[in-house]
């Protein structure tokens, strides 16, 4: 991804949010993130401020997945309305059965395209990314699943740190 040099892609990660990634060139704007296996992925959030970005912020963001950059498809087509703060981009589908059952998205690169920017801007700023796979239990192969456990003492120690 093209970068204005001190607005890297370190910034969507350093948990600031007066720091930002700033995209340097044509549109789309791209922030690509690959993982080393094919991952569950439940939600994408973005922090977006308009206020304080105006017209690099981002108005139409395209969420794309796929195993490589040779089959990203689009998942998701978002249009911000001046945002400020975090957006939450559920990721999930329902099962085909009425289970009431999700299905997560699995991907080993997921692509957040800029499409355009408020106000007709050139480049865009977005302030931080989190991407999330589903929640498991915290005693998930232990055997036995610690919830059953439900008494005060018990609850005390249902978590390991």
């Amino acid at each position: 991804n093209i970068q204005q040099p001190g607005n890297g892609v370190e910034q969507l990660r350093d948990d600031n949010f007066e720091t930002f990634w700033q995209s340097d060139g044509a549109q789309p704007h791209l922030i690509n993130i690959q993982f080393y296996k094919k991952m569950r992925i439940k939600e994408l959030q973005l922090f977006c401020d308009f206020k304080k970005d105006e017209s690099y912020t981002p108005n139409k963001v395209s969420i794309r997945a796929g195993t490589g950059f040779h089959d990203l498809r689009e998942v998701h087509l978002v249009e911000l309305d001046e945002p400020d703060g975090w957006v939450s981009i559920d990721l999930t589908t329902k099962s085909g059965a009425n289970d009431g059952c999700l299905k997560y998205l699995r991907a080993h690169v997921v692509q957040i395209a800029v499409l355009s920017s408020h106000q007709n801007g050139r480049d865009t700023h977005v302030r931080q990314v989190k991407i999330y796979g589903p929640r498991q239990s915290a005693t998930k192969g232990f055997g036995t699943e610690l919830s059953r456990f439900n008494s005060i003492e018990f609850l005390h120690f249902s978590c390991i740190r």
